[in-house]
């Protein structure tokens, strides 16, 4: 199962007041296991960056101004999500941005059903405690001393690490549903075994009775007796 795990910054909080996406993150998963490709976009907002969203993800201006325009990567951003479902952290938010840029450029939106809210499940897991990307990686003892400011790609995939640990850990998958064909081969009785052909000599046998009175009471015995 393919999943893509996304996050974005933006210049403020509404799309609809003229705020645009200024940075997009895209983790490829394959079963729950990251597979190291990933999409990565900065861009140009045709508008002012105002301090307060700065001070949080660190982009400027001046920064962003030679940076290419969301219409230009659009077309690699949908081609690399596809039709996988998407892992977000606060997916109404993203979402939204998602779309209106999606919309502007000409792009059929993407429906909502498609999201799967981080946030809504670290509440279901841990009913009142906080659901912020921080304090999950906390709980998790997931590495954040690389996060100084917000970035996209980075909190993408800090955020698949934390979909990990809230789909049940980081450890790799045991092989239960691994397709029929590998399961056959793990199941086949290896065809070489060589049996022994000939019986016991009176030495290895008396050296198993001494082995079962050691035992002592041997399950055996009791259900001859």
């Amino acid at each position: 199962m393919r999943e893509v795990v996304l996050d974005t910054e933006t210049t403020g909080l509404d799309p609809d007041t003229g705020h645009r996406v200024v940075e997009i993150g895209c983790v490829e998963m394959m079963n729950h296991i990251k597979t190291g490709s990933h999409f990565h976009a900065y861009l140009n907002p045709d508008r002012d960056m105002p301090q307060e969203a700065e001070r949080i993800h660190g982009l400027s201006s001046k920064f962003l101004s030679d940076k290419p325009r969301f219409e230009t990567i659009a077309h690699a951003f949908v081609e690399f999500i596809g039709d996988a479902p998407l892992v977000i952290h606060n997916a109404a938010f993203d979402m939204k941005f998602i779309n209106a840029e999606l919309e502007r450029a000409g792009h059929p939106t993407l429906p909502m059903a498609r999201a799967l809210d981080t946030v809504l499940l670290a509440r279901q897991k841990f009913p009142g405690q906080p659901a912020n990307l921080d304090a999950l990686c906390k709980r998790f003892n997931i590495d954040l001393s690389a996060r100084t400011k917000h970035g996209a790609l980075l909190d993408a995939e800090l955020l698949a690490d934390v979909y990990l640990e809230l789909r049940g850990g980081r450890q790799e998958r045991l092989g239960l549903d691994a397709p029929k064909a590998e399961m056959v081969v793990a199941t086949q009785r290896p065809q070489s075994i060589a049996y022994r052909q000939f019986p016991p000599s009176p030495e290895e046998i008396e050296e198993h009775e001494r082995m079962v009175v050691a035992m002592g009471k041997s399950l055996w015995k009791a259900s001859a007796g």
